[in-house]
């Protein structure tokens, strides 16, 4: 006799659902109501239990298949495996003596209709771990769906044949399990730290619940199982996850290396900042998104310096402001940018998106950490504008009174790691422009200047510049011009 396991009622305006994930394969031992398969919906993961004991017969819905209400998913042969099961758990003793060097082979399961290979994504055992029968091992990504592989039998995981990243065919071995015993009744007692308790018998998570507390670092004492006997099902990790305080602001980090007791009592703990956080976020989804790329050429600074000391009093006394080095930059980089316009650009989806103006951001140290306030329209300045523009916004970001309008809306940064004795360095892109100068530390060095060599003050610039826009020809072009500009601050005047 055999009965037929069909979809579940899959709620109200739900009349479709995919076969995520098969938990038994034809010929498996089957209680009643032990976890059958897992349909995912576009509102919730559905389980779906035996409705009688007996021996898995065939799997008429594979992984990946689309079914509707009521559709037929496998068929239970009745009694045949159901009877024969506490028989086997009786002599448990003899019969774990006798298989206790036996080994089974861990095979790729059925991958599903037309996919042939999978890659290994992630072991959730290692060699030497004890494992139950039907637990998770590892798991498989094929190009279409994520496959779980369960342990079909219980004892300890001699042999990783195919570790994380290997690509495996669907006839191939992935691992070795050592000391095997067949009968459940047999498993090790770690598992049972992982039952819901409710009801005084083992309950297993849904291994679509597990994956996602891996994936998301959580524990699971921190969630809350919603499925029969309290087993934790996938939705009930993305509600764990929704209640808990948004980790956005803060960076992405490695697990901490273990710490001795020690070194421990002579730690601080300080938590970061939210502008510490936004920095470290920023940056990081920066270097995540862009191909960033770095090049670099040196100025000599001989004639912005002769410059600077001829006019810095009477440029003072006029206008009510030092002349620094940073006006010469501003302008120089603005002179480059209107002949290679793509470092003033950004992307916005598919599109390129030119900038006819520069809001130059300008790079600025604070107590609490790096800030980038922008001068609007700073090609349209003059160097006494610029000057008081970053004297002004310098003063304020150092005093916390910045506001958020003056940080956004840059098109091409500035950063001056001379002034903390930087020689060479380079700048990470703040997003979403395509170009950040770096500038260095004025060094004496010796030159070679027609035929003879000579000490020059020497500063070396580095570009760092988004290639998927910016070509290597132009973002060399840009730093050539802006280094001709620094060299001879007649060009400027000459607009050359």
């Amino acid at each position: 006799m055999s009965t037929e396991i069909r979809v579940p009622t899959l709620g109200e305006s739900v009349t479709e659902a995919t076969v995520a994930t098969w938990f038994k394969k034809p010929g498996d031992s089957i209680a009643v109501d032990e976890m059958l398969c897992e349909l995912e919906t576009d509102k919730v993961t559905v389980e779906v239990p035996a409705t009688a004991a007996g021996v898995m017969g065939d799997v008429i819905a594979a992984e990946g298949e689309t079914v509707g209400v009521d559709a037929l998913l496998a068929t239970i042969v009745e009694g045949s495996g159901a009877a024969s099961a506490p028989a086997k758990a009786d002599k448990a003793p003899a019969k774990a003596e006798s298989d206790s060097n036996e080994s089974v082979d861990v095979m790729v399961p059925t991958l599903g209709e037309s996919v042939t290979e999978a890659t290994v994504s992630t072991w959730f055992k290692k060699v030497g771990d004890s494992v139950a029968q039907d637990e998770m091992l590892c798991d498989l990504e094929t190009d279409k769906v994520s496959v779980e592989v369960p342990a079909p039998a219980s004892g300890v995981l001699s042999e990783i044949v195919a570790p994380e990243g290997t690509t495996v065919d669907a006839s191939a071995k992935l691992a070795v399990i050592g000391g095997a015993v067949a009968s459940a009744s047999d498993a090790p007692s770690a598992p049972a730290a992982e039952t819901g308790g409710n009801s005084g018998k083992d309950v297993e998570d849904a291994p679509s619940a597990k994956k996602a507390m891996a994936e998301a670092g959580v524990s699971r004492d921190a969630v809350t199982g919603s499925g029969r006997d309290g087993r934790i099902m996938k939705e009930d990790v993305a509600k764990a996850l929704a209640a808990a305080p948004a980790p956005s602001a803060a960076p992405a980090t490695a697990p901490r290396a273990p710490v001795t007791a020690d070194d421990a009592s002579r730690e601080e703990r300080v938590k970061m900042t939210r502008l510490r956080q936004t920095i470290a976020r920023r940056l990081k989804e920066s270097q995540n998104t862009a191909a960033m790329l770095t090049t670099y050429n040196e100025v000599d600074m001989t004639e912005v310096m002769a410059l600077r000391k001829e006019y810095k009093d009477l440029f003072e006394k006029k206008h009510g402001t030092k002349l620094g080095f940073m006006s010469f930059f501003t302008k120089a980089c603005c002179h480059a940018l209107r002949e290679v316009p793509e470092v003033n650009a950004e992307i916005d989806g598919t599109d390129v998106v030119y900038k006819n103006f520069v809001h130059m951001g300008i790079a600025a140290g604070t107590p609490t950490g790096l800030v980038v306030p922008v001068i609007r329209d700073a090609d349209s300045m003059s160097f006494a504008d610029i000057e008081k523009a970053i004297s002004e916004k310098g003063k304020r970001a150092r005093d916390g009174k910045l506001s958020m309008a003056e940080m956004q809306g840059g098109t091409f940064t500035i950063s001056n790691g001379g002034v903390y004795g930087s020689l060479m360095s380079s700048p990470i892109l703040n997003p979403p422009q395509s170009g950040i100068l770096g500038m260095h530390k004025i060094q004496d060095r010796p030159m070679a200047i027609n035929g003879e060599v000579v000490i020059r003050p020497m500063m070396y610039l580095a570009l760092s510049y988004d290639h998927r826009i910016v070509d290597g020809k132009g973002a060399v072009t840009f730093l050539v011009r802006v280094k001709e500009a620094l060299e001879d601050p007649r060009r400027l005047l000459m607009d050359l």
